[in-house]
């Protein structure tokens, strides 16, 4: 049996609770008929294909084609004590429910300082996450608002960069682990912009580390990572069963 894992408590600010999602998610929410979510999804798709920076269409791309790969989303989660915790008080992730003066202060290759410096490092702020808007499942509203919300710790526990290799590389991951359209897309579309050095290395070592890691890694979305941010990052990597593609995180941070 899985051992159980170790509960990191530090750096959470306990104000997101049920209740506060609901509330968010009504107010945000915008009921679709069938042909408004189709011309949704046409028109999304098209723009986020020409522009792949445009992550108002990403976003919405995902919510009107996601609803099968949310549902899988949430029987994983459902499947172990950790995501349906996560399921369970559907914790937040920005500067209102993360002590981040506490992450900076961790040591060094710990999850947490690790997902602190990536944010520093890359210039990246956890409260740039759109609202869920589109999906009518509030349990599938929030899987799909924890997806956005912990992205950012995927790219820092998996020590890759926000180029486009390290997204494409991310992407990939997600596209196994999720079954998310939006990721699948990301992951096929995204490695065709790739310049020639990039696409090397990407066909050389990135593409087949993402492929075993996302097939044979534990289900991330439903790690309680706000749990874990004192745990050493070697530590969660041999739990997670990641092999990590280079040891020094810093060269692939910058």
């Amino acid at each position: 049996m899985p051992r159980s894992p170790v509960k990191y408590n530090l750096g959470i600010r306990r104000l997101s609770t049920q209740q506060a999602f609901l509330e968010d998610y009504k107010k945000h929410h915008v009921p679709l008929s069938s042909l408004q979510r189709a011309v949704l999804t046409a028109g999304s798709a098209a723009i986020s294909l020409a522009n792949p920076y445009r992550g108002d269409m990403i976003a919405c791309l995902g919510e009107t084609t996601g609803r099968p790969a949310l549902i899988h989303c949430l029987q994983r989660m459902q499947s172990n004590p950790e995501g349906q915790r996560i399921l369970s008080q559907r914790p937040r992730i920005n500067t209102s429910t993360v002590d981040f003066s506490s992450l900076k202060r961790l040591p060094h290759n710990t999850l947490g300082k690790t997902y602190y410096d990536f944010l520093k490092v890359n210039n990246v702020t956890p409260d740039s996450r759109p609202h869920v808007k589109f999906v009518d499942d509030i349990e599938l509203a929030y899987v799909m608002q924890r997806y956005r919300e912990v992205h950012d710790i995927f790219h820092a526990v998996l020590l890759m960069p926000t180029t486009m290799l390290g997204e494409v590389t991310v992407k990939w991951v997600e596209a196994l682990q999720t079954r998310l359209p939006m990721c699948i897309s990301g992951a096929i579309f995204g490695a065709i912009r790739l310049r020639p050095k990039q696409r090397q290395m990407y066909l050389n070592h990135t593409l087949p580390w993402a492929l075993t890691i996302g097939q044979r890694s534990n289900f991330l979305l439903g790690i309680y990572f706000e749990e874990r941010w004192e745990q050493p990052l070697d530590e969660f990597h041999k739990e997670m069963n990641i092999v990590p593609l280079v040891k020094n995180n810093q060269s692939l941070m910058r």
